[in-house]
C-alpha cells in the first residue's frame, strides 16, 4: 500500500487530527504515507513526522488547475495506490481519480451532522461514491446513513484512536490544582459552550473554586464574539478561561480534573477519547457515538440540550469521592479499545 492523506486544513479538529494521526501511524508500517493539505496549513503541521511525504497545495477556489497539477504530479511521482480523504476533501479526491483512474478513494466521514446536510450536497456526495472504494465511518450513526444514501458499499464503521504525544509549548491553566474542569472543543454553534456558560453561573454559586478551561480554535466570528459576551455578562471573568486552539494537549489535560462536552451533535469526538487516554471523569451529552462507547462507571451522559440535567451530573462529579477511579477505569478502556494498533489492524485489512 502506498496511501496519502488528504484533508482540506491542518487547523486544530477531530478530522485534521486524525488525517495527521494515520499519516504517522501508517508510515510505519506502509510503503509510503504522505499527507496533502488541500487550502489552509495549522498547528497540527508540527505534529506531522519526518517518515511522511508532506504536500501542501494552497488551494485557492474549488477548481484550482495549478493545485491540481501539482497534486497530480505527487501523486504519480509516488506512485500513490489509495487516497484517505477525511470528510470535505472527497470532492478533490474524486477529481484527482478522474484522470489518475487506478488510484483508490478511501473516503472516511468525521461530520456528525452529515444526514442533515442540504440536497444539493448530499447529491454531490452520492454522484462522488459511485468512484468510492471503501467508505468509512467515524460512528454507527454515520456508517448506517451511508450504506442508506451512497452509491459505494463497502462501507465500515471505524472509531477514531488517539496518539498523546509531548508537548513542545507547555501551557499552565489558570484555576486552582484539583478544581478545573476541561472542554476540548473549536468554538462553534454545535459545541453549545453557551449552555456550559449557564452551567458555569449556576455551579459558581455552589462551588465558586471551580473554573472552566475552553480549549479549541476560535475564529473570532459572531459565536465567539458572543461566547465572550456572555462571560462578562454572567461575571464569569475568573471562572472561565479561553485559551484558544492548541497542536497537543497532552499537558493541558494533565492539568485537569473532569472533562465535559456540551456538544448537540457529534460523530465519535476526539477529546472524549484524550479524555478518557489522560484519565479523566466526563460529564458529556448522548450524541453520535458516545452512548456506544461511554459507560456510567467513567462518569455521566445526558441528554443534549438539557443544562439542568448536565449541571446535576457536574455536581454529582463534583462530590463523588470515586471520581477519579472512574478517570482511571475510562484510561483502562480507551487504551484497550481505541488504540493506535487496535484501529490500525482493522483499517488495514479492511482497505489494502
Amino acid at each position: 500500500m502506498r496511501i496519502v492523506q488528504l484533508i482540506d486544513s491542518l487547523q486544530v479538529g477531530g478530522a485534521e487530527r486524525m488525517a495527521v494521526n494515520y499519516a504517522n501511524a501508517l508510515s510505519k508500517v506502509v510503503k509510503f504515507s504522505g499527507l496533502i493539505v488541500t487550502r489552509k496549513e495549522g498547528l497540527l503541521k508540527e505534529q506531522i513526522t519526518d517518515s511522511v511525504q508532506y504536500l501542501f497545495l494552497n488551494r485557492k477556489k474549488i477548481l484550482d488547475f495549478d493545485a491540481y497539477l501539482v497534486s497530480r504530479k505527487y501523486l504519480i511521482h509516488n506512485k500513490i495506490t489509495h487516497i484517505q480523504a477525511h470528510s470535505s476533501s472527497f470532492f478533490w479526491a474524486f477529481l484527482l481519480k478522474l484522470t489518475i483512474p487506478n488510484i483508490k478513494i478511501i473516503w472516511h466521514d468525521h461530520f456528525g451532522n452529515r444526514p442533515n446536510i442540504s440536497n444539493k450536497q448530499k447529491f454531490i456526495l452520492q454522484l462522488c461514491s459511485l468512484f468510492f472504494y471503501r467508505v468509512l465511518s467515524v460512528s454507527n450513526h454515520l456508517s448506517n446513513w451511508a450504506k442508506k444514501e451512497l452509491m459505494c458499499k463497502k462501507i465500515l464503521y471505524l472509531p477514531n484512536f488517539v496518539v498523546l504525544n509531548e508537548e513542545n509549548n507547555q501551557v499552565f491553566l489558570k484555576g486552582t490544582k484539583g478544581k478545573r474542569i476541561l472542554c476540548l472543543a473549536n468554538l462553534r454553534v454545535e459545541k453549545n459552550h453557551l449552555m456550559l456558560l449557564e452551567v458555569a453561573f449556576k455551579l459558581k454559586k455552589e462551588f465558586p473554586e471551580w473554573t472552566f478551561h475552553l480549549i479549541g480554535n476560535d475564529n473570532n466570528d459572531s459565536y465567539s464574539a458572543l461566547i465572550k459576551k456572555k462571560i462578562t455578562e454572567l461575571e464569569l471573568e475568573q471562572n472561565v478561561f479561553v485559551y484558544g486552539s492548541f497542536s497537543n494537549v497532552n499537558y493541558i489535560l494533565n492539568q485537569s480534573d473532569i472533562g465535559v462536552l456540551t456538544s448537540n451533535f457529534e460523530g465519535l469526538p476526539m477529546a472524549l477519547l484524550e479524555y478518557g487516554f489522560a484519565g479523566l471523569p466526563v460529564v458529556t451529552t448522548n450524541v453520535g457515538e458516545i452512548p456506544n462507547v461511554f459507560k456510567s462507571d467513567f462518569g455521566f451522559m445526558v441528554e443534549f440540550k438539557n443544562e439542568k440535567l448536565f449541571l446535576n451530573a457536574l455536581i454529582s462529579l463534583i462530590k463523588n469521592p470515586e471520581r477519579k477511579e472512574k478517570g482511571i477505569k475510562f484510561s483502562m478502556f480507551v487504551i484497550e479499545q481505541f488504540s493506535e494498533n487496535a484501529i490500525l489492524k482493522k483499517f488495514l485489512e479492511y482497505c489494502v
